[in-house]
């Protein structure tokens, strides 16, 4: 699934073809579970004729502010992503490893043009996307319910400390929790535990003060590097757990050769080391 550093660059790539442009052309799918609670032509509607100042995004959402309201807003679900013509897609691990260049890409589910001619197009294959409108999105619900963003709202480490006592339950489920921390999904809690060598089944109430600086510290580092290489994990460190952690291989094992090992919490698959996370 497209996590924070996924959907920014999603962002960035919207940004680049519609800020201070004018939509002239829009066309929505008729598919009532990607555009909920609305109608393909509400959106449409919203849209034509709208200029976009900005693209915003808090966690793994998406939003158009354009120069009337409501405002159209996106969640790329497990398989989506913006589409420009002629330009490749970012390679998620697990997807389809041979990009598909047709245009309009298959499983579009809209598709925009603006007043030179630009076009963007969000595909999402699988259905688990959202496309819904809203007058005011960072503050109405789905997305005014998230906790802070790891990118651009990094709360102090004394805050940090205050919003983790108010939490219960073990680590990797809390750092699931998106309203905890937007945008953090599969990939960055067990890069980040593994970082700052914490036992994701460990109980936050069980954190002292140096593993929560550590947790602080290493949350805010793995999303600055990865959105720093657009999401290309191609371009990871190679120490990263990242690049082992994929398969549930009973075989894995981290770039200095300690084992990964697997477990479920909270619903996910878990991936850790045990000679480095206590």
């Amino acid at each position: 699934m497209p996590e924070l550093p996924e959907v920014e660059y999603g962002r960035k790539v919207a940004a680049s073809v519609l800020q201070g442009r004018r939509i002239v052309d829009v066309h929505v799918d008729e598919d009532p579970i990607v555009v909920d609670g609305v109608a393909a032509v509400d959106v449409e509607r919203a849209m034509r004729g709208a200029k976009v100042s900005a693209v915003g995004r808090r966690g793994k959402h998406l939003w158009l502010e354009l120069d009337r309201r409501p405002w159209p807003t996106f969640h790329f679900g497990m398989t989506g992503a913006f589409r420009v013509p002629a330009e490749a897609p970012l390679i998620l691990e697990g997807g389809a490893k041979t990009p598909d260049m047709t245009w309009p890409p298959r499983f579009t589910k809209i598709r925009l043009r603006t007043d030179r001619g630009a076009e963007l197009a969000m595909t999402n294959a699988r259905r688990l996307g959202r496309i819904r409108l809203g007058d005011d999105p960072a503050r109405e619900p789905p997305i005014g319910d998230l906790g802070f963003d790891p990118l651009v709202e990094m709360p102090t480490l004394a805050e940090f400390r205050r919003r983790l006592g108010h939490r219960r339950g073990v680590l990797k489920a809390v750092m699931l929790d998106q309203t905890f921390a937007a945008g953090v999904g599969n990939w960055i809690a067990d890069e980040v535990l593994y970082q700052a060598g914490l036992d994701p089944r460990r109980r936050i109430a069980d954190l002292d003060p140096q593993e929560q600086r550590a947790l602080h510290r290493h949350l805010k580092g793995v999303v600055n590097k990865a959105v720093a290489v657009d999401a290309d994990s191609r371009r990871f460190p190679k120490t990263w757990l990242f690049h082992h952690r994929w398969g549930k291989n009973a075989d894995a094992r981290t770039s200095e050769g300690m084992p990964i090992e697997f477990v479920t919490i909270a619903g996910r698959t878990t991936a850790w080391v045990p000679d480095r996370q206590r």
